[in-house]
């Protein structure tokens, strides 16, 4: 029951990033967003979506809300680090944005369980 409610709860996350991100890049070619923006806009899908993903879990699980919020945000961000690293081929992010981004799934996660 555990594994199911943390899977759907990854599944339901990973749902949101894809529609956020969908209107992140709409938003890009809609009004031409600088760099900044853009990078802006991804660190809050990640950590909205982490969130709800934590919130979700939290819901449904109704015990230690906060531990299973800060799972569904670490392995977000475990599938979120291996994704990248099969398509690209190779590391493509500095030690500190590792970390941070790393934090930032823990954050939202056991936010959104906190929340729940």
């Amino acid at each position: 029951m555990r594994v199911k409610a943390v899977l759907k709860s990854l599944l339901f996350a990973y749902g949101i990033t894809g529609l956020f991100l969908l209107l992140l890049a709409f938003l890009l070619f809609q009004f031409d967003l600088g760099e900044g923006p853009v990078a802006a806009g991804i660190i809050a899908v990640y950590v909205l979506s982490c969130l709800l993903g934590g919130f979700m879990a939290g819901k449904i699980l109704r015990k230690d809300k906060y531990l299973w919020g800060i799972l569904v945000g670490l392995f977000y961000y475990l599938l979120l680090v291996t994704v990248s690293f099969a398509v690209q081929g190779k590391w493509d992010m500095t030690v500190s944005h590792a970390v941070t981004t790393f934090f930032m799934c823990l954050g939202g996660g056991a936010l959104g369980g906190m929340l729940s």
